[in-house]
């Protein structure tokens, strides 16, 4: 019955979103996955990546037929593709693969084998149309927030000492290599969750269930809520409100060798394709639940967690992204969202509600600062700065200090019976 509402809510949310973009002439997530099953995909390794999320329910001989199978239809699409013309893209095969198991499941298993072959699509298809549903969210924000406050965010980053011009200038002083593989490693955030994702459901075809909680389930929660506050917080980026990119759009052209000049603090109009997803980072908070779940993998796997979390905030801020205090926001955002879904796992008890509240107000009091408080943030930057990162450090102490004490307990030794020293008496 969960599961079937769960359902029901993500289809009606698909098709809202559907009727949504619709309205302003683009195709929504629901259509754009549909016209991938032929024609070219926007993006083949999440395509791949969803299909081995859903692979982690099949047995090894199952899994070398469904990759040799997906193979073999992209490798006869790029042949079509060669002979017509078109964009040599991939992927295909991967979704018409993926469709096959739903098949598969409803007409040829019953029972809790359906189940689990149906939760294992259903885990490949959210990945790839939690991305598409984000594409939908920024078709959204860009059209219905026609004013962005960035000039707020801009104001109040001075409290931290303007983050996103330092690195940026950093940046262009590494030259191109540094910029070509920090956008490899932005980009292809979901493609990383997806494999920490593949570590921790690697035990599911022999267990036949899912884990209580896994890093997939808070990477889709937070897809889901974070552009619900881009719509209350627009705001574009740096390079964008005072860089090159925004054109004739950017208050200033002067990101990242000088800081604008704002003044007063007020919204500023800006074009309707640009979106607004800067507050909070989400890109920041997905690559922080990547770092907390890789903590229990292999030493490899949290390494690379350490180096995606390191590489993508270095990213956001160089590319010009985000501001530093929407990195701050993003940090505290993922934290609450991760102790939510581990609360919900395991079962809500006073500290789960304890720890998610306090996330909350801190989150809360953290963007109302940056809206109603951004000069006398960088009026007094000493002060506030400090301020913030206390908070966001609040929140970490507090998370870490609680998931400790709900990590299960190892079980004593029973040790064997002391004897006593000396002679022992002789049984009667």
């Amino acid at each position: 019955m969960l599961w079937a509402t769960a359902g029901a809510a993500t289809l009606a949310f698909l098709v809202a979103l559907e009727f949504a973009a619709r309205h302003y002439g683009q195709p929504g997530p629901i259509s754009t996955e549909a016209s991938e099953v032929i024609f070219a995909p926007h993006s083949g390794p999440l395509l791949y990546a969803g299909l081995a999320l859903t692979m982690v329910v099949l047995t090894w001989r199952q899994r070398l037929i469904a990759a040799a199978t997906a193979v073999a239809i992209d490798i006869v699409f790029l042949l079509v593709r060669i002979a017509v013309g078109a964009d040599l893209t991939f992927g295909n095969g991967a979704l018409w693969v993926v469709v096959a198991i739903a098949v598969l499941a409803v007409t040829r298993h019953t029972g809790a084998e359906r189940i689990l072959l149906l939760k294992g699509v259903g885990l490949g298809l959210l990945l790839v149309v939690g991305h598409k549903t984000g594409d939908t969210w920024l078709l959204i924000t860009s059209k219905t927030r026609p004013d962005v406050l960035d000039p707020y965010v801009a104001t109040a980053d001075h409290a931290l000492g303007n983050p996103s011009w330092l690195v940026g200038r950093a940046m262009e002083a590494t030259g191109p290599v540094s910029g070509h593989v920090l956008s490899v490693v932005y980009g292809q955030l979901p493609l990383a969750a997806a494999l920490v994702g593949l570590y921790q459901l690697r035990h599911v075809a022999a267990e036949r269930r899912f884990p209580a909680h896994h890093l997939v389930r808070t990477f889709l929660v937070i897809g889901l809520f974070g552009p619900a506050i881009y719509m209350i917080f627009p705001v574009v980026g740096p390079v964008y409100a005072y860089g090159a990119e925004g054109a004739q759009w950017a208050a200033a052209n002067v990101w990242p060798d000088a800081l604008p000049r704002i003044g007063t603090p007020h919204p500023i109009p800006f074009d309707q394709l640009t979106p607004r997803n800067c507050m909070p980072s989400l890109h920041t908070a997905w690559a922080t639940t990547l770092f907390i779940h890789s903590r229990h993998g292999s030493r490899v796997m949290r390494y690379a967690g350490t180096f995606w979390l390191v590489a993508t905030l270095t990213a956001t801020l160089g590319f010009g992204y985000h501001y530093g205090v929407d990195l701050v926001a993003g940090v505290v955002f993922a934290l609450t969202i991760e102790a939510g879904m581990r609360s919900v796992s395991r079962g809500w008890d006073r500290s789960g509600v304890r720890l998610v509240a306090y996330g909350s107000v801190v989150f809360t009091a953290l963007i109302v600062a940056y809206r109603y408080l951004p000069v006398q943030m960088a009026a007094h930057p000493w002060l506030f700065g400090p301020l913030m990162l206390l908070l966001m450090g609040s929140v970490i102490h507090l998370y870490v200090r609680t998931t400790r004490q709900w990590e299960p307990k190892p079980e004593p030794t029973p040790q064997p019976d002391a004897q006593p020293a000396g002679p022992q008496p002789e049984p009667v």
